[in-house]
């Protein structure tokens, strides 16, 4: 699993514009991180992807959620028991899109 993991985090991590990677299980904790993420956001993005998926109980897609802040997106989904946090460059045409919206 542990090779499964780092491939996964790997994988994420080359992505286009992508800054850092976390993976985390139920209970919040960190399983791997790669790039520029601090791992103690695990929690805290493991409680939002749990809190975002009592808006629609019965919907067997996972939720995405995407915060902007200054030049920096974070995208957070729950699929089954992991938790991804993914830290990625928001480009310019992303800041000015999302600021007019």
């Amino acid at each position: 699993m542990e090779q499964q993991l780092e491939k996964v985090l790997s994988d994420i991590a080359t992505q286009q514009d992508t800054v850092g990677v976390l993976l985390a299980n139920r209970q919040g904790l960190c399983l791997g991180v790669k790039g520029n993420i601090n791992p103690n956001v695990s929690g805290v993005g493991t409680a939002i992807s749990e809190q975002v998926a009592k808006l629609e109980p019965t919907n067997n897609v996972p939720a995405i959620v995407c915060l902007y802040s200054g030049t920096k997106r974070c995208v957070i989904q729950k699929d089954g028991e992991i938790t991804g946090i993914i830290y990625k460059q928001a480009t310019t045409a992303t800041a000015v899109t999302s600021v007019g919206n």
